[in-house]
């Protein structure tokens, strides 16, 4: 390979691709969604705490409705919840529920709850509302009247008040880091900056991704490549365009990253004492090596596939198999996150491809030994090695044909040609 050729194409592609109006808008435009959807998320929910919520407190038990009284004045002056509390039977309860219908339907009312007297003994309550889902209301009701039928419900027993306080008293519980160097407490700033790894390195790979093929499917349909073939081989094509989008979306991640790291790095932002960010050198250097390895092997693959076709509607009809190799591991990276020492998380982090997204999940939330680390690398490697070979192959042919797209089996005899 003629490395001042590979520079030519290289230099053609970083004018075309970092030059272009497309990254510079992409690169400002992705975090410019996410702090959006961020914000309208907590204006949403600011939205939802500050208005108020009326509500309806029936009971056939006296004892309960003066217990949630005093539970409930709280509620009231901290969470703009307004309670109004009835004493009477299920008969009555159920006309009374037939004036207050008209009122939670037009949402003047949000909610109606009907204890009853039951309910000291099998812990039963029934709540009616127009949108029944509210968690904010459902968790404080559920809290409120379970501690108020538990702490009747001692009482009768002979429990003093101080037993009951305790009794209703949620458990607080540090959570401590056991490694073979030290015992610490939990990282969940590193855990936050693992899975923002993970969730970069898969918009990167479904973006670049796209760019790569809508590229090499371009250069066939305008007859560009042809004229590059003219003075450069196959090989010196793909090696210059994986290596230029490779260090296009390096860079838009550095971009994306640069402000978040500054930000948790100084005193700008004050955090919450359990949100530290303690990364080791060796992490952030895997992370990175990590994002590029997983780069390298799918850009190959994406160029691949469109050298396969003529125009990019068919080409996203026949890539959905290098879609699924991104998609799923991503999403078993995010359900695992719960245990990620589970023999499922353990047996994909060892596994080519799977190990991309998987492997810095494990390290920054378990101890992993070394040795499957580097596993986990090699393993990589090898298939990085494999794919940009097979690719190569299949790309040397492809990008010359035109006409009816190569079946499977032609393919395979691509790869099998010298």
């Amino acid at each position: 390979m003629n490395k001042d050729k590979l520079l030519a194409v290289i230099k053609r592609e970083l004018k075309a691709n970092i030059l272009s109006k497309t990254f510079v808008i992409m690169t400002l435009l992705i975090p410019g969604i996410i702090i959006l959807s961020i914000g309208l998320q907590v204006y949403i929910k600011q939205s939802a705490e500050d208005t108020k919520k009326q509500i309806v407190v029936v009971s056939e038990s006296p004892e309960i409705i003066s217990a949630l009284k005093n539970k409930l004045t709280n509620e009231e002056k901290e969470n703009n919840f307004v309670f109004e509390f009835k004493t009477m039977d299920k008969s009555r309860f159920e006309n009374e529920l037939e004036k207050l219908k008209p009122l939670l339907l037009d949402e003047s009312l949000t909610g109606v709850v009907f204890i009853p007297k039951e309910a000291t003994q099998n812990k039963k309550v029934i709540y009616y509302a127009k949108i029944p889902g509210d968690r904010t209301v459902n968790y404080k009701l559920k809290k409120e009247i379970n501690s108020a039928l538990v702490s009747i419900y001692l009482s009768k027993r002979g429990i003093s008040q101080k037993d009951l306080e305790y009794a209703n008293q949620s458990v607080t519980i540090s959570e401590m880091k056991v490694t073979s160097e030290k015992i610490e407490k939990k990282n969940k700033g590193s855990e936050i900056l693992a899975f923002l790894f993970i969730f970069l390195l898969y918009m990167s790979l479904i973006t670049s991704g796209q760019i790569i093929l809508r590229s090499v499917i371009e250069e066939k349909q305008n007859r560009i490549v042809e004229i590059l073939l003219s003075s450069l081989n196959p090989k010196e094509i793909l090696s210059g365009k994986i290596i230029v989008i490779t260090i296009t979306s390096l860079t838009q991640m550095l971009i994306w990253l640069t402000p978040v790291i500054i930000a948790l790095s100084t005193s700008w932002i004050v955090l919450p004492e359990e949100i530290t960010v303690n990364i080791p050198v060796w992490h952030w250097l895997f992370f990175f090596f990590n994002f590029i390895l997983g780069l390298i092997i799918f850009l190959s693959l994406f160029a691949a596939m469109g050298s396969l076709f003529d125009n990019e509607q068919d080409a996203q009809s026949g890539m959905w198999p290098l879609m699924l190799l991104i998609m799923v591991p991503f999403f078993i990276a995010i359900a695992i996150a719960e245990n990620p020492t589970n023999t499922l998380a353990h047996t994909l982090s060892l596994f080519p491809l799977t190990s991309i997204f998987i492997m810095p999940e494990r390290i920054s939330f378990s101890e992993v030994p070394f040795y499957e680390i580097l596993i986990s690398i090699t393993g990589n490697f090898i298939t990085l090695i494999l794919l940009i070979l097979l690719s190569a192959k299949i790309y040397r042919t492809g990008i010359l044909m035109t006409g009816k797209r190569p079946s499977w089996s032609e393919v395979i005899r691509w790869i099998r040609a010298k």
